[in-house]
């Protein structure tokens, strides 16, 4: 298997009065806070997403993986703190402006589309053509090609609601690639799919060559195909950084509570991850030792 590797150079400016180089966020958060009424679902995040990376998002269920990339395509508004996007701040665009700029394909595929594959990819185009401007052979083109993409050209006059699950999400993958943006959202895009799609539309993403912020749950998966990991846990990003930083056995028993082993996979350079299903690891005991070791650091003792 050949995984692919971002071949675009982030973006950087030149800093005449020292002479340096800097690269550009696409995204950048501080002390980004997310309530709903009482409850904060997102707590005091910081982070900065360089351009043309395939960054994964993971963490256990409820850890605020969803929240937080819909706060970032700005479907959820930030209680507190700030997010920019492209050095703006993300409330500043229109709905429009962010349509053309970042394509999202959501967990779940809607159901309530009337209207074939074709039809649907096409609603991909919208959000750069004017109010009364008609499609051209180009755009058609351009929709043909990304369901030939997903594996979907033989069913492109199918209405959308018959498809599986699976085959919805890829549809929704095909009008996102239509958008033809510099940003890519996709909140757990396998989730419906068999190993083969798996493995076809991560590499497709892979090869937009495009910034990719993804949820994922396999984690061997984000090994093979992120460029950097986002660890989150009760909605805290626990860290962030490359693969080898963050999948450690240390991050899984605290953060998924489970014990496992790393070693190198068998096709290709990266991690594999191999879990015990021996018996489940005791919350309690994580919990245990998680308030011990936060007692060392607070008193400053260090302990080998």
């Amino acid at each position: 298997m050949s995984f692919l590797k971002s071949t675009q150079q982030p973006s950087t400016t030149l800093d005449k009065s020292e002479g340096i180089n800097h690269v550009h966020s696409i995204f950048e958060a501080r002390q980004l806070c997310w309530r709903v009424g009482e409850i904060e679902i997102l707590r005091d995040l910081n982070f900065t997403i360089q351009p043309n990376q395939f960054i994964g998002v993971i963490g256990p269920n409820g850890a605020g993986k969803s929240s937080l990339l819909r706060c970032l395509f700005g479907k959820n508004k930030i209680s507190s703190g700030a997010l920019t996007f492209n050095q703006k701040e993300v409330s500043s665009y229109s709905r429009k402006s962010l349509a053309q700029e970042i394509a999202v394909v959501l967990q779940e595929p809607p159901t309530h589309f009337d209207m074939s594959v074709f039809e649907l990819v096409s609603m991909g185009l919208i959000p750069r053509q004017s109010l009364l401007s008609f499609s051209t052979q180009t755009d058609r083109d351009s929709v043909e090609q990304a369901i030939v993409n997903v594996g979907l050209w033989s069913k492109t006059q199918r209405p959308f609601n018959t498809l599986s699950g699976g085959e919805k999400q890829r549809v929704m993958l095909a009008r996102a690639i239509v958008q033809k943006t510099q940003v890519l959202i996709l909140d757990e895009p396998t989730n419906h799919l068999d190993i083969q799609h798996q493995i076809e539309v991560l590499h497709l993403v892979k090869a937009m060559n495009i910034t990719v912020l993804l949820s994922i749950h396999d984690l061997n998966m984000a090994a093979a195909f992120c460029d950097q990991i986002i660890l989150m846990d009760k909605g805290k990003i626990v860290q962030q950084g490359g693969c080898e930083t963050v999948l450690t056995t240390t991050n899984l028993k605290r953060v998924f509570k489970v014990n496992a082993n790393i070693d190198r996979h068998p096709f290709h350079s990266g991690q594999r991850i191999s879990y015990d299903f021996s018996h489940p690891v005791e919350s309690e005991i994580i919990e245990l030792e998680e308030l011990k070791r936060q007692r060392v650091s607070n008193s400053g003792i260090e302990h080998d």
